[in-house]
């Protein structure tokens, strides 16, 4: 082998091995960047992993939270109307009293609104019917007390119990009625720690 051919030989083993070099470091730089791109996609993976689960948790307790509320809203409407048919039945009760326990009740009614001066009482067509002859005079006896006179009027008002008393023209309405609705609040709460 000549020297020019000797030479040719080195070269082409210095570039053999220098390409081979490369190519191991392609191959080591292409490992790295698949390594590289690997651990990017895992990471970005377990990002959406974890975006997922924070979605699907805020979602479940929005669900949570909304059938809570729909629950404590429908107790408090069960609540509400339990309350209500309680009043309801209460007033019927007070409206439909023995005779004599409801006059004695509208004894007491009086005593609290008479007001001094000269007035009328309205009584319902019903009560104005059953009232009884002691009734008469115990209202006149009240008045007297608080300085004034009651006359029973001739005609009755379209109420369902209680009464209306007037002085000069204004109107006091003390019907069984107006006196449930002015302590409903009151009444309610009453019903509510009893029930509840």
């Amino acid at each position: 082998m000549s020297g020019l051919d000797k030479m040719k030989s080195q070269i082409l083993e210095d570039a053999r091995h220098r390409a081979d070099e490369c190519l191991a470091k392609a191959a080591e730089d292409a490992a790295d960047i698949k390594a590289k791109a690997k651990a990017e996609i895992d990471a970005e993976y377990e990002k959406m992993q974890e975006k997922s689960r924070t979605a699907v948790k805020n979602y479940e307790e929005r669900i949570v939270s909304s059938c809570e509320m729909q629950r404590k809203t429908a107790l408090l409407k069960a609540k509400q109307e339990l309350i209500a048919e309680v009043l309801d039945k209460a007033y019927e009760r007070v409206v439909h009293l023995p005779e004599e326990a409801y006059f004695s009740m509208l004894k007491e009614m009086l005593e609290q609104y008479v007001q001094p001066g000269d007035g009328v009482i309205y009584f319902s067509e019903t009560d104005g019917a059953r009232l009884p002859n002691t009734f008469a005079a115990g209202i006149q006896e009240i008045a007297k007390k608080k300085g004034g006179t009651l006359a029973i009027a001739g005609e009755a008002r379209e109420i369902d119990g209680g009464f209306v008393l007037v002085y000069g023209g204004i109107e006091e309405n003390c019907t069984i009625r107006a006196m449930f609705d002015a302590k409903h609040d009151e009444l309610s709460d009453f019903v509510q720690s009893v029930l509840f």
